[in-house]
């Protein structure tokens, strides 16, 4: 196998930059000391090099090979110098622009080691380097698809005396039958390497020990908190303290929009209390992301509602303002180049933030990119920001991927996608976007969600149902996974979502789903043991809620159907991960313009499986890319990773990410090391949740620590400061497409939220389109069917704004629809 060759000429290499809460009562139980992982014999063969390869005067030893990718220069030798015995291997950088050089133990049956799914390997050599540059590199043999790029487990430090390293692998997953490794050098300077060690280990499990109900330790519990939420959370933002910011503005209410009663709340899951901020203005629907401080980055908003007759639709200002967890207060920045009500938000690799797509002031949609400079604490003016003049839409979910390109899920507000294949890598550098094929049913992913799957370094993006405001049909089952590690990435199907119950008003109350039906609305949350919750949703334009969730296993690509959350959570609902291990669950707004204040609480099956184990000790904070950072637990623990805290609205949350630190284990498995990425575009700077798990995927609280970078981080152009980015989606199968002609804007319907506003108050959605369900039959109008279908949602009377009627809801023109 060839793993990474040198990409063609016109194609562009990428180079990334280097540089609690407490648990309800009784989940918290005492914990005994359990026996320390153990190991058996080193399964690499000659691991000192002291067997030559074939011929000889070969330069690579017998079992080992050269690999590498990108423009270097470089030298393999075996050389005297060894830790033990006569020889070691020595792999040099002299000169390089891009790529690395390693060397690996040869991906043959008669070389590379066998392995066992769900086992556990610790690798061990002893090494010397000249560089900083250097890393473990993990490669698999899948069964069927061959041999792969795993991941990269450990930064080895700079050392001028033989030093020795050892790393723990990750659960080897299904498929896989051998592995490869070795010491990838992606730096100018040498590595000297000798005496390889791999052993298999196993992490002892805890006791079975359900602490719940059988169904609790099955499926988990849901409950509805006695205290209702004080404002209409359109926005959840989990904080650097463990609290949650929730973000309401006007909440969708025209009323609260002209008295200028603009909300937001700070919710503490601690003492379940709230407390309310003054807002300075209507961040309905804006969007925000976590600074690398911790601080929020707040942009855009509602300027406007739309006209009574609906000839003018949405409109989003330029503000933008920064919310302070420590001071619990809003201070307004500079203002962006353009108006972006629905804008995205993604954090780069150095701290800066992306932001696409929206409407403007004129509600038209903005096609202007705009880059909030982490260095200068400002939106840049428009001159200095790389332009597409391309229309994303609203929310685009923007996935940050580890070359530091965009990968646009397909997952979106409002309507059709963009035109193509609904999904594509945005390279922000060229500004080019290139389409990527496979999503299926492009055009009904609205209000989908999409989310980047444990671990953030497998680089597989699920996206999870949806549907289509304006067609209104069923939404659907749908979910398509892709991984971006390919060198021409499409998306695949993935399992069908899991079907729960429909409500859709009438008099038998919920009924099962049937056929393809699925839902929009829903919500993805990423779980501290490595899977995903997806929960909530409706099967129509803010209508008819669907109860069901299930968590989907990124390892075995399959759903588990588990607890239903009781409430409705359609539009403007969301569901976040809390540091305690629970996911709290917000929101609904149906069309009739209500709002449901109630708040519910999951607590997921693995916090009945038994006592939990502790962090005991954190010594450091402040942690750096590439960093070894030594934690010290009660138990032994099967992973750590860090997860970044939520920022959710309207399904969407692309800066979501679990971050895998690869373990080194001390003796008694109770002191480890935690290795941290170097790639910044694999964990943006900023504060994460690092959760320790044992075998049972049993998470322990998190703690709270901060990833950033040294001042290098800011230079972009430094080849020395380049992190190990491997080739990868580096040979995608459609041309790139330039940017296209300068323009102010793109033409969007005002009643692009699928809402009719010739009836009711613009914070009352009345269907563009009604449900298929929703017809004429021998007994019964049109008119009196959608009449009907209203009534059993709600609406009430409603006013005819002006003198047309398009959905014939008013017949006698009594100036009231269905009165």
């Amino acid at each position: 196998m060839t793993p990474f060759r040198r990409p063609p000429a016109r194609r562009r290499r990428r180079t990334a930059l280097l540089s609690v809460t407490a648990l309800t009562a009784g989940l918290l139980l005492s914990v005994s000391f359990q026996q320390p992982a153990t190991a058996g014999p080193n399964l690499v063969r000659n691991p000192g090099f002291e067997t030559p390869g074939a011929g000889g005067g070969a330069a690579m030893p017998d079992c080992w090979s050269q690999s590498g990718w990108g423009d270097n220069d470089f030298t393999f030798a075996t050389v005297p110098d060894a830790h033990s015995g006569t020889k070691a291997l020595r792999v040099e950088l002299t000169r390089r622009v891009d790529g690395d050089r390693k060397a690996l133990v040869t991906e043959s049956a008669a070389c590379a080691p066998a392995v066992q799914p769900a086992k556990q390997y610790d690798l061990s050599l002893w090494y010397k380097s000249t560089t900083p540059d250097t890393a473990i590199t993990l490669f698999r043999h899948d069964t069927v698809a061959g041999w792969q790029y795993w991941t990269d487990l450990k930064t080895l430090d700079l050392s001028a005396g033989y030093v020795r390293a050892e790393v723990r692998t990750p659960v080897v997953p299904p498929g896989t039958d051998r592995i490869s490794w070795g010491v990838s050098v992606f730096g100018t300077g040498s590595v000297t390497t000798d005496d390889y060690g791999m052993e298999e280990v196993t992490v002892p499990a805890p006791d079975p020990d359900c602490t719940g109900t059988a169904a609790d330790c099955a499926d988990g519990r849901w409950e509805v908190l006695e205290t209702e939420s004080p404002v209409r959370s359109m926005h959840s933002v989990v904080l650097n303290n463990g609290k949650v910011l929730l973000i309401a503005g006007s909440g969708n209410d025209p009323e609260r929009f002209e008295a200028g009663t603009f909300t937001s709340a700070v919710y503490d899951p601690e003492d379940g209390t709230y407390e309310t901020i003054p807002t300075p203005d209507d961040m309905f629907c804006s969007g925000h992301v976590q600074l690398s401080d911790g601080r929020v980055l707040v942009m855009s908003g509602n300027k406007g509602y739309p006209s009574a007759d609906g000839t003018i639709g949405y409109q989003g200002y330029k503000d933008s303002y920064l919310f302070d967890p420590a001071t619990e207060t809003y201070t307004k920045t500079n203002d962006m180049n353009d108006g972006h009500w629905y804008p995205s938000a993604t954090v780069m690799g150095n701290g800066d933030v992306l932001s696409l797509g929206g409407l403007r002031e004129d509600s038209s949609g903005s096609v202007t990119t705009e880059r909030w400079s982490a260095a200068e604490e400002k939106w840049l003016p428009l001159g200095e920001v790389n332009q597409t003049w391309s229309y994303w839409g609203l929310y685009p979910s923007m996935v940050l991927m580890q070359d530091g390109r965009l990968f646009y899920s397909g997952s979106h507000t409002f309507g059709n996608g963009t035109p193509g294949t609904g999904a594509s890598i945005y390279d922000y550098d060229t500004s080019t976007i290139t389409d990527v094929p496979g999503l299926r049913n492009k055009d009904e992913r609205d209000q989908s969600a999409s989310v980047l799957l444990p671990p953030a370094q497998d680089q597989r993006v699920l996206t999870i149902g949806g549907g289509n405001i304006d067609s209104n049909p069923d939404a659907g089952r749908l979910t398509d996974i892709i991984d971006l590690k390919e060198p021409s990435p499409r998306y695949r199907a993935g399992p069908p979502l899991p079907q729960g119950t429909v409500d859709l008003g009438g008099p038998g109350g919920p009924q099962a789903q049937t056929g393809g039906q699925g839902k929009m609305y829903g919500s993805a949350v990423l779980l501290p043991d490595g899977k995903v919750l997806e929960t909530g949703g409706a099967l129509h334009n803010r209508a008819d809620p669907v109860f069901s969730a299930s968590v989907f296993d990124p390892v075995t690509e399959t759903y588990d159907k588990v607890a239903t959350d009781p409430q409705a959570r359609g539009y403007h609902s969301s569901a976040f991960l809390l540091p305690d291990g629970r996911v709290m669950a917000t929101g609904d707004n149906p069309g009739n313009g209500s709002w449901n204040h109630q708040v519910s609480l999951y607590t997921p099956s693995y916090l009945f499986k038994g006592p939990r184990p502790e962090i005991t000790s954190l010594p450091d904070q402040e942690w750096t890319y590439g960093d070894t950072q030594r934690i010290t637990v009660d138990r032994p623990i099967a992973k750590a990773e860090l997860i970044r805290p939520a920022a959710v609205t309207h399904s969407s949350d692309p800066n979501q990410r679990f971050v895998d630190l690869p373990l080194t284990v001390e003796g008694n498995g109770l002191t480890v090391d935690l290795n941290v990425t170097g790639n910044p575009n694999i964990a943006p700077p900023g504060w994460y949740m690092l959760f320790a798990v044992d075998a049972n995927g049993v998470p322990s609280v998190a703690e709270w620590v901060k990833l950033s970078g040294p001042a290098a981080l800011a230079d972009t152009s430094a080849p020395s400061t380049s992190a190990h980015v491997h080739d990868f989606a580096g040979d995608l199968g459609k041309p790139a497409k330039k940017p296209a002609k300068k323009r102010t804007s793109a033409p969007v319907s005002p009643q692009i939220s699928g809402c009719d506003r010739h009836y009711g108050s613009a914070n009352v959605c009345v269907p563009t389109v009604f449900p298929e369900t929703v017809r004429a039959t021998k007994t019964k109008s049109l008119t009196r069917a959608r009449c009907d279908w209203l009534a059993a949602n709600g609406y009430g009377v409603l006013k005819v704004n002006g003198k047309d009627d398009p959905l014939r809801l008013d017949p006698d023109r009594n100036g009231r629809a269905c009165g």
